[in-house]
């Protein structure tokens, strides 16, 4: 047995990975941490941005981001019905990497940069929106069911290495070449997709042999009654309180994301890139350790009422420290504890609340609260926020007590949401028992 099947086999026995499927599936790990390292060069780099900016116009610019992704969202499903999906892919992709390198050589061509940095500030926000989703697509026309099972979760490792190495990348660039060569590099790095979409619709024929499999792309192409998704929402109380408790998010997201903008006006715009990118390195660096050791150890031990209402339980006593201590520090801390464990804990708990509704509903309702309740949240508390500060003139103590407030009501949100998916699980498995039972009497009886 030559050297490279001892290799093959040794890694099947590791990983459950077999030795045809191998090259396909390391690749796919490859592509998702390039798209995953890219995002994160590309974020610290918009969020620095916002220092030179009013809240105010940060304030419309989350209301014109709203619009926007409603909007792409809708030309997407268009998309997905008219093109073929092996089309598709590579198209998204070659798009957003060809309009981050002109975003880079624009700003050089405008008298007024900030227009292109406001653009640009907008278009990695679309982009986030999408890149991982496509992906994940693309994943399923490549794989059948029964490798998705064993394959994805070892993919998926990649998509967490890239969000790590992506940061750290960022950080040194910051420090030695500047955040706007730092803009290009991450341009250039979308680029590397493009050949290796082609190459895994290769391996898909040749390697795989899963040439009859076809990503189920139905519950996003645009058909029937539009506005069936906002039916189904506005007329289940359950899935109202979802959308509660996202909202309440987005509020205590919004403040710390503006209130972090504030207190960073004071540095340069690559200082300001290393400290976020440093932000990014150790919340996802404690986001894969969570995932790996703590969140299913959580909802098991803890239940799901006590799991949801976590975090905001921790966020509402971390805004009071705050309130007495309005510094950056404590605001970076606050930070890397709010985005690690809605990353880690929050946001898989809140995932889990959707497996107690139809399939109907998962695939109409949940885009409505995915979308537009999140962005439309965004918008919303952008708003109240540059009301409260530009307006009113409230300072950070001050918003932070009233964040403090805000993040209780979330906690008991969770606790209430928590206690209703317990209820109806309860109720299902019942039905499913008395399922059992009536099927066993009639066998009997037959």
């Amino acid at each position: 047995m030559s050297r490279e099947f001892k290799i093959a086999d040794v890694i099947r026995s590791a990983t459950l990975i077999e030795r045809q499927e191998q090259r396909a599936v390391f690749i796919s790990f490859f592509l998702v941490f390039v798209l995953m390292a890219a995002y994160y060069m590309l974020r610290p780099v918009r969020d620095s941005m916002a220092s030179d900016w009013s809240n105010t116009e940060i304030s419309v610019l989350w209301n014109i981001q709203f619009v926007l992704s409603l909007t792409f969202v809708a030309i997407y499903g268009v998309a997905v019905s008219r093109i073929k999906f092996r089309h598709l892919v590579p198209s998204v992709y070659g798009f957003f990497a060809l309009s981050f390198v002109g975003f880079h050589f624009g700003s050089g061509l405008v008298e007024a940069p900030v227009i292109i940095d406001k653009s640009f500030y907008l278009w990695v926000s679309l982009f986030s929106l999408f890149h991982v989703s496509v992906f994940w697509s693309l994943m399923a026309d490549l794989y059948n069911k029964e490798q998705s099972k064993r394959l994805f979760g070892f993919i998926a490792v990649g998509a967490s290495a890239g969000a790590i190495v992506g940061p750290i990348v960022a950080t040194i660039a910051a420090q030695t070449i500047g955040s706007d060569s730092l803009m290009l590099i991450a341009s250039l790095t979308m680029l590397i997709p493009l050949p290796i979409v082609f190459y895994l619709q290769y391996l898909k024929r040749t390697h795989l042999l899963n040439e009859q499999v076809n990503v189920d792309l139905t519950p996003i192409k645009i058909g029937g009654n539009p506005l069936a998704g906002f039916r189904d929402f506005v007329t289940s109380p359950y899935l109202i309180g979802i959308a509660a408790f996202i909202l309440l998010y987005t509020a205590i997201s919004s403040f710390a994301y503006f209130e972090q903008t504030n207190l960073l006006r004071d540095y340069n715009r690559d200082q300001r890139t290393e400290i976020l990118a440093l932000l990014a390195l150790v919340v996802n660096s404690l986001t894969f350790i969570l995932g790996f050791f703590a969140t299913s150890r959580l909802t098991t031990r803890l239940g799901m009422p006590a799991t949801l209402a976590l975090v905001p339980a921790f966020m509402c006593v971390a805004l009071i420290i705050l309130a007495f201590a309005p510094i950056l520090t404590v605001l970076l801390a606050l930070q890397v504890a709010r985005q690690a464990g809605n990353y880690g804990i929050t946001r898989p708990a809140r995932e889990m609340l959707f497996t107690s509704v139809s399939r109907e509903a998962r695939f109409k309702a949940k885009p409505v609260v995915d979308v537009a309740i999140y962005r439309g949240g965004d918008a919303i508390w952008s708003s109240a926020f540059a009301l409260f500060t530009d307006g009113l003139g409230l300072g950070l103590a001050a918003m932070a007590a009233i964040g403090a407030g805000i993040a209780a009501l979330w906690a008991g949100t969770g606790v209430k949401l928590g206690l209703i998916f317990n209820n109806r699980s309860n109720i299902a498995n019942s039905s499913v028992e008395v399922s059992k039972v009536d099927d066993s009497a009639e066998a009997v009886v037959t």
